[in-house]
């Protein structure tokens, strides 16, 4: 018992804290909106994939806000695009899945930052049609959760 009270002593009295990666908001905002991203692309519906791993790395952060925010981030998903790599003989081919995303940081109607981040995700070829999506899908949403928690960090750092 005697231990954990030192290890909670020592812990709380050097400023060690826990803070969420996404933290930090640029120009003194407290709390941002992310409305659904525009999708640029031909990939119907994957725009929902990267807005709500946008919207979760804020909420995580304690940093997302409603329409009423005095900050809002724009998103806009510039490309998608799904391709067979180099299979093995007698094996099913893997595919990597490309996306590019621009993220605009607003504050009263002023553009505070603008962002671009881009990669990709490599998924392998399911036995039939419903497993091969269904790997793609999930490929997407890490590709997503992976390029969304790099765009926050971005946009907070003004890298």
């Amino acid at each position: 018992m005697r231990w954990l009270a030192l290890v909670l002593l020592v812990v709380t009295a050097c400023g060690y804290r826990v803070v969420a990666p996404v933290s930090e908001l640029p120009g003194g905002l407290s709390s941002v909106h992310v409305p659904i991203f525009s999708n640029q692309t031909s990939e119907p519906g994957a725009e929902a994939f990267f807005t709500q791993a946008l919207r979760e790395n804020y909420l995580r952060a304690g940093r997302l806000g409603g329409a009423d925010a005095p900050g809002e981030i724009r998103g806009a998903l510039v490309s998608v695009a799904s391709f067979p790599l180099v299979a093995s003989p007698g094996r099913l081919p893997n595919y990597r899945f490309l996306a590019s995303v621009q993220l605009t940081l607003v504050r009263n109607g002023v553009t505070v930052n603008t962002v671009s981040v881009s990669g990709g995700e490599d998924y392998p070829a399911g036995a039939d049609v419903l497993s091969s999506e269904t790997n793609r899908g999930a490929a997407l949403r890490r590709l997503a959760e992976t390029l969304m928690r790099e765009g926050a960090e971005r946009l907070a750092t003004g890298w």
